[in-house]
């Protein structure tokens, strides 16, 4: 899947992948999709409710390796 920004996060501890993740998604427009890389379990019911909330759509994730990827698309 194509991003148009990649957010690294791996190794950060609940709350800097949300965190770093507004903060990235802020710096894109409506519709655009960032890519997150996050290490930590939590991520993932974080990521999922984060988007919701906040009115972006969580396209797909992936578990490879203990790396956590997932796409959000801006709303």
């Amino acid at each position: 899947m194509n991003a148009d920004k990649v957010l690294d996060a791996k190794g950060l501890a609940c709350p800097m992948p949300i965190v770093k993740t507004k903060k990235a998604i802020n710096e894109l427009e409506s519709g655009q999709v960032l890519e997150v890389l996050a290490t930590d379990k939590g991520a993932k019911n974080d990521l999922t409710a984060w988007a919701k909330s906040g009115g972006h759509e969580l396209i797909d994730y992936k578990e490879e390796n203990d790396v956590f990827t997932f796409w959000i698309k801006k709303g």
